[in-house]
């Protein structure tokens, strides 16, 4: 794969991925959305469905890591860093114009949120937040969750045709459901540091009224985190099998 295709590939599926991600949560969460008080379910599985649409659209170009952390447990395992760098510059560029997407999508509710007699803080939609604020507890969340994402993954590359036959990226986005659903609750699982950082940075930048902080303090958790759980899972793998 050229760095041109990977690149691209990156940005496109990290922009889908994002997109339905921040997309199904603005539908749960926005006053007048006819998705709205849909539940946590919902949510869990618009994320997945999020990692499918953009892994299957990314991987003919880049093989879809859509994933800081998942690059960094590939580039582990195979010892190939040659385009670690292009595969994460690809991911933000992607989840911050994803963020963007959702924002125009819902433009009309985040302006209604103005209106509100008691706005809607809007971080929630774009980043990820704890439901208890202890850094130290938060930071094992993510490490916990991000390996429970990127040892399975690079263990499915150990089943002969699973990558080929493209049933690969399915199981990978039950497995975000899932881990949603279980792992979720606490911090609302980043395990995805673009996801993350590069939503939380335009959500910094954009003009929507009553938007609320875009809490800098906590934004370096869901980054590390899921970085250390990767090189973790990845050093794993390489002793385990």
């Amino acid at each position: 794969m050229s760095n041109a295709d990977v690149f691209v590939g990156e940005i496109i599926g990290t922009a889908i991925l994002i997109l339905f991600g921040a997309g199904v949560v603005a539908a749960v969460v926005l006053n007048y959305s006819k998705a709205k008080d849909a539940g946590w379910v919902v949510i869990a599985f618009g994320w997945g469905f999020g990692v499918m649409a953009g892994a299957y659209t990314a991987a003919p170009l880049s093989g879809g890591h859509l994933n800081p952390a998942v690059t960094l447990g590939i580039a582990i395992d195979t010892g190939d860093w040659d385009q670690f760098h292009i595969y994460v510059a690809g991911q933000m560029v992607g989840a911050m114009l994803g963020a963007v997407l959702c924002w125009l999508v819902y433009y009309a509710q985040f302006r209604a949120n103005a209106e509100e007699d008691i706005a809607q803080p809007t971080l929630g939609i774009f980043s990820t937040s704890p439901t208890i604020r202890q850094p130290v507890a938060n930071l094992v969340t993510e490490i916990i969750a991000t390996s429970a994402l990127v040892l399975p993954i690079l263990a499915f590359g150990l089943t002969k045709g699973l990558g080929e036959s493209g049933t690969a990226i399915l199981i990978v986005s039950f497995l975000v459901v899932g881990i949603g659903l279980s792992l979720g609750g606490p911090t609302g699982y980043a395990i995805n540091p673009a996801r993350d950082l590069g939503p939380r940075i335009v959500h910094s930048l954009l003009p929507i009224p009553n938007k609320g902080t875009s809490d800098w303090g906590y934004a370096w958790v869901p980054v590390v985190g899921p970085m250390i759980g990767a090189g973790l899972s990845g050093l794993l793998f390489n002793a385990a099998f």
